[in-house]
């Protein structure tokens, strides 16, 4: 080999190892950067939410919440921006004027922030209508799905301790198997649903459960059931069904012939509940003790 093609062997052997060095030092850098974005966008969701409730809602600062809510965000009942936000935490501010929410627990990944509060209250104004304000401090617990964009909210997924507040307002009593004729007994479950049906949403809603109604008490296994309902100040409804039976195997049965029956007539029940921001909360209760 040549001096001149030994001296550019050499000079190649010492300058690629500095080129992949540096290239490989970039992609580090990039990625550093990259994850460095994200990260601040990330704290950056999380600082928003809480922002919402520190300052927006506990120090009831409504122009603040326009700064921290898109105005694309649908509320509830259909109202955007920040007025669709503040929609359903009003009736609660104007029954508890002291109300607070305290965040418990706030995590964040990606767009999305998961948070769980606990708020409390004196109801020292009916919250709703036609029922006497109770004048006790009341708690409550909550947890939400934000979704944000630019620093701000555009979607919301909320699930509260309903059951627990209707209880707190002694609207519902403490032991729920009360609300029906017949309590559960010698292993009889009751099983009690909750629902909060936006004003729009109630006759498609009562069709429907009539119809579930109607099929349930022809299965074997079934004793009785029960429907209790309200509305609200905003005219939503809140209404609550007990169906008792003989026991949690038939139980069991029942919701697999249901299901069954869904998937033949093509009835997709959360998707219906989706479409018509129904919230429901559920629970299978049997008597402990007399």
């Amino acid at each position: 080999m040549s001096k001149v093609n030994t001296r550019t062997y050499l000079l190649s052997m010492l300058i690629i190892p500095g080129m992949v060095n540096a290239q490989a030092t970039n992609n580090i850098t990039k990625n550093y950067k990259n994850k460095e974005i994200i990260m601040n966008t990330t704290q950056q969701n999380k600082d928003v939410v809480r922002k919402i409730f520190e300052e927006g809602i506990n120090k009831r600062n409504p122009d603040l919440l326009k700064e921290l809510i898109a105005d694309d965000y649908v509320g509830f009942l259909g109202k955007k921006g920040a007025a669709g936000f503040l929609e359903p935490v009003q009736p609660l501010i104007k029954a508890f004027p002291d109300i607070q929410w305290n965040i418990t627990e706030s995590i964040a990944e990606g767009d999305k922030v998961v948070l769980s509060w606990k708020w409390k209250g004196t109801e020292t104004a009916p919250y709703y209508e036609n029922i006497p304000a109770t004048g006790k401090a009341i708690t409550n617990d909550g947890m939400a799905i934000f979704t944000l964009a630019n620093s701000k909210v555009t979607h919301i997924q909320v699930l509260t301790d309903r059951l627990g507040f209707l209880q707190s307002m002694n609207i519902l009593p403490a032991d729920i198997n009360k609300v029906v004729g017949k309590k559960a007994q010698n292993g009889q479950v009751n099983f009690i649903d909750r629902f909060l049906v936006p004003a729009p949403a109630i006759k498609e809603f009562k069709e429907r459960v009539k119809i579930n109604r109607d099929f349930i008490k022809n299965l074997p296994g079934f004793i009785e059931d029960v429907e209790y309902e309200y509305t609200d100040n905003d005219g939503n409804l809140i209404l609550v069904t007990v169906a008792l039976w003989k026991n949690q195997e038939a139980l069991n049965t029942a919701k697999e012939v249901v299901q069954a029956e869904y998937k033949k007539t093509g009835f997709d029940a959360p998707a219906m509940m989706k479409r018509l921001n129904i919230t429901m909360d559920r629970g299978i209760y049997t008597q402990t003790h007399d």
